[in-house]
């Protein structure tokens, strides 16, 4: 029996911190082939989650270059996705979220006629503009795929809203799997004021901010 040969597209950190944990638990999987294309639209911040994983692409894009637009990370994207199908004939390809990776790698997984799996799908601001281009990359997946993953019932009822009903799975957010897979006891940050904090004796909140482009 041939295994199922389902492809990661991601891209960027956070879709790199919420997709690698799926990528390995495919791996595990006895009927499954799992297989991984970066598109690289972040280069160095992409990188840096893949040896945190431990993941190595079975397909690097490396698509990033200085002064990038939207134009030029989608236009490389496509282009770079005929190969990769070409070469590694995936059954399904899943993409995650709502950048221009996302986008890119659902429309060329359309053209090539392969079934779209759509991880963290649903999430909703009904303003094309806010945030931009996130919000339309979002419904344009919603178009074209065939399987929703979504984090909460919350964001199948707004796919339901839109019609859409079929192959819809709330799932969670992965980011709690990327947590559990990369949490350990004995971790030490590189700034030692933050080992110091009392975490026994207080509650304390970790923020990270997230750089928009």
């Amino acid at each position: 029996m041939e295994k199922l040969r389902i492809m990661s597209v991601f891209g960027t950190r956070p879709e790199a911190i919420k997709m690698c944990p799926l990528v390995q638990e495919l791996a595990n999987r006895e009927g499954i082939e799992s297989l991984c294309c970066v598109t690289a639209q972040h280069r160095q911040m992409l990188d840096s989650v893949l040896e945190v994983f431990q993941v190595k692409p079975d397909w690097d894009l490396d698509i990033m270059t200085p002064r990038q637009t939207l134009s030029t990370i989608t236009s490389k994207c496509l282009t770079g996705m005929d190969e990769a199908i070409d070469a590694l004939k995936p059954d399904m390809i899943l993409v995650h979220g709502d950048t221009s990776t996302t986008f890119a790698g659902a429309l060329s997984a359309f053209y090539h006629q392969v079934s779209v799996g759509h991880v963290e799908a649903g999430l909703r601001t009904y303003d094309k503009y806010s945030p931009f281009p996130e919000e339309m990359n979002r419904k344009l997946v919603s178009a074209i795929a065939d399987l929703y993953f979504c984090p909460t019932a919350n964001n199948r009822a707004n796919l339901e809203r839109e019609g859409i009903t079929k192959g819809l799975f709330v799932t969670g957010n992965t980011v709690i799997d990327a947590l559990k897979t990369t949490v350990r006891p004995d971790y030490r940050f590189s700034t030692e004021e933050l080992n110091q904090l009392p975490y026994g004796e207080k509650k304390i909140v970790l923020v990270t901010c997230h750089r928009r482009g």
